[in-house]
């Protein structure tokens, strides 16, 4: 019986001893479960307040489960959030977002930043996370840049993996990887850690949201 309850003693030991463990952090965090493995994202919401609150609330809708990272470029960025592994859009259900590229915050390896159209205040749910520092993308002044709204602090190998896949063109997209790579998950683990702004009214939609590399 003894030996019985120690081998159960050791055995529960040995799980807790190997699951992944996250600090506990007065900013909200977020993980991403994906094909490729796990990455954790920090968040900063007293930089960039909208952003970050929008960004959560995307994660609560549970709108990034299932969704591929359909747009990766090398030495750039990965992006997603707006297309299913046969290239079917997801629309998102919320309001066009103010742009908060003048935070203070640069496009540095392993940030992540709202994608958006030609127009500054068109982020929605598509974001990227810059593979390396991106400096073009910043703001200046007269220029609005791509806000940074956090940044990854754990699992940023999966970044450069997923960074470094064969990609081709599909229904008219370029950079697409030729094998998807799906977010299995996307959870806030620290609710507490943030208070959500109340809701804005919803604006028109625009058609496509990306940051355009320099060739």
């Amino acid at each position: 019986m003894k030996k019985s309850f120690c081998k159960l003693v050791i055995s529960l030991a040995l799980v807790f001893s190997t699951a992944p463990a996250y600090a506990v952090s007065a900013n909200p965090q977020v993980l991403f479960k994906t094909d490729k493995g796990d990455f954790l994202v920090e968040l900063y919401p007293k930089k960039a307040p909208v952003s970050v609150d929008s960004f959560i609330k995307h994660v609560n809708g549970f709108h990034y489960d299932g969704l591929i990272f359909h747009r990766v470029i090398n030495k750039f960025m990965i992006q997603t959030g707006g297309f299913t592994f046969d290239m079917t859009s997801r629309t998102s259900d919320r309001p066009m977002i103010v742009n908060e590229s003048d935070n203070g915050l640069k496009n540095k390896r392993g940030t992540l930043a709202m994608a958006r159209t030609s127009d500054p205040d068109s982020a929605l749910a598509q974001f990227f996370i810059n593979h390396k520092y991106n400096r073009f993308l910043d703001y200046k002044e007269g220029r609005p840049g791509y806000a940074v709204f956090g940044k990854v602090i754990s699992g940023l190998a999966i970044v450069d993996s997923i960074a470094v896949v064969e990609t081709t063109n599909v229904k008219g997209y370029a950079d697409v990887p030729v094998e998807p790579i799906r977010i299995l998950s996307a959870r806030l683990l620290n609710p507490e850690a943030v208070t959500l702004l109340p809701e804005q009214k919803k604006e028109k939609k625009p058609v496509f949201e990306r940051p355009i590399p320099i060739r």
